[in-house]
């Protein structure tokens, strides 16, 4: 049974999403202090969270800034505003994925199911893997380098281990969606590009910024 944290203002909706959500035997909460959001999530432990984008006092980007300074748990955004500027700065703020409202429960259960299914489901290896002068931890989803540990969200961490596992050649686009969302029809097409500029950057603050490269019309590689 996964726990699920839902941060949504309306409360009608929020109830109604709780019962889509149980009915796939997962367990809810929903948000009671909106002033308390991160201490909430601490205190839940939640497998994901649901964040609703306009919310009382903070919005769910300032929300999910805060949950990321301590917390890698896989994010998930819902909202009206489903443009593709919205759809972006979801994802540069740690968001995991995007649902528009009015939600679909079958597009609801899909994505839920993918972000589970591939933050908590995906076989792991032991050990780690070692490049660039740095090493990706395998077991926890962080990269040590220059004695510091950096923090990936699920989806950097497979695109960074795809790469690594597959180093010297070139990796497809459609090979990393695959790796990274399997079965889930309903990705967005920039989703990928966002998660790659996210992780380069982050590499980039540590002295690595030519480790991922592009090639125009194929994929991406390590040398």
């Amino acid at each position: 049974m996964y726990r699920i944290f839902l941060v949504e203002d309306d409360h009608a909706l929020a109830q109604e999403l709780k019962r889509q959500l149980q009915q796939y035997g997962n367990e809810v909460r929903i948000i009671s202090d909106f002033r308390a959001v991160p201490d909430e999530i601490r205190a839940y432990d939640p497998h994901l969270v649901l964040m609703d984008i306009v919310l009382p006092y903070q919005n769910g980007y300032h929300w999910t800034a805060e949950i990321r300074k301590f917390s890698t748990v896989p994010i998930v955004f819902l909202s009206s505003a489903s443009d593709g500027m919205n759809i972006v700065m979801a994802i540069n703020m740690g968001g995991d994925d995007f649902i528009s409202k009015p939600v679909e429960p079958m597009v609801l259960n899909a994505k839920v199911q993918a972000v589970l299914r591939r933050a908590y489901e995906m076989p792991g290896s032991a050990g780690a893997m070692e490049f660039c002068g740095a090493v990706l931890n395998l077991n926890d989803n962080s990269v040590s380098v220059g004695g510091e540990r950096v923090e990936l969200t699920k989806n950097e961490f497979r695109i960074l281990c795809t790469l690594l596992e597959n180093r010297g050649k070139i990796v497809s686009r459609d090979a990393l969606m695959l790796r990274l969302w399997n079965d889930d029809c309903f990705v967005e097409e920039n989703t990928l590009t966002v998660n790659v500029t996210r992780l380069r950057r982050k590499l980039e603050a540590h002295g690595l910024g030519a480790t991922i490269v592009t090639r125009p019309g194929s994929g991406y590689i390590i040398p």
